[in-house]
């Protein structure tokens, strides 16, 4: 049972990270649903996001899960906010009883670095050295984009990260996403472990 990680986010929300070992069934029969995703890791990685989020919330209603007009996953009258963020073995998920929900999990891979202009500034990219910063980075605007849950995002322009306190315990990064709804404040909180970066959404202000 390899859970890697369970906390809290905030005061309505949990989190879960589980690196993905078991046979597919274990994913299917927890989460009581099936797939017909053709490509297995993609399939697994399908069940086990809804895995975690009955592990995280024991009647999640799975099969209430709709995409909005934006895409962005939800179930019928945001009776719950959740996110689901996969890159394998590993997945992670969230889910809050009151507010909108974020998070994004992403293993190491070095051609990270190679495109990391197409979501850093130059700035950005002087503040984010090496693959595992970058990497970081990426998760917490991809957290905050999920957070959001719009389209017509530019990771850049819309999502500039305008403070890094690499120094914290959870190395916290704030996001100011600029929209036409008027620009907010997303606080995320992060990880770095050997295999994987790991951010999720706290607060907005």
């Amino acid at each position: 049972m390899p859970l890697f990680k369970e906390f809290e986010i905030g005061t309505h929300g949990l989190a879960a990270i589980w690196k993905m070992e078991e046979p597919e069934a274990f994913f299917s029969e927890g989460a009581g649903i099936t797939s017909d995703i053709k490509h297995e890791k993609r399939r697994m990685e399908f069940l086990g996001g809804r895995f975690l989020l009955k592990l995280l919330q024991k009647d999640f209603p799975l099969h209430n899960i709709r995409k909005d007009e934006h895409d962005k996953p939800r179930i019928d009258n945001n009776e719950l906010y959740f996110s689901i963020s996969h890159s394998w073995p590993y997945v992670a998920a969230v889910v809050d009883t009151h507010n909108e929900a974020g998070i994004d999990i992403q293993t190491w891979h070095p051609n990270i670095l190679r495109i990391q202009h197409k979501f850093l500034s130059p700035t950005e990219q002087l503040l984010f050295p090496g693959e595992q910063l970058v990497t970081l980075a990426w998760c917490a605007k991809e957290a905050a984009y999920k957070w959001n849950g719009r389209r017509g995002v530019d990771f850049t322009e819309h999502l500039p990260i305008i403070h890094f306190d690499d120094q914290a315990v959870n190395k916290n990064i704030t996001i100011s996403l600029k929209s036409t709804e008027g620009d907010k404040r997303v606080f995320t909180e992060n990880s770095i472990t050997t295999d994987f970066a790991c951010s999720w959404i706290v607060k907005c202000e």
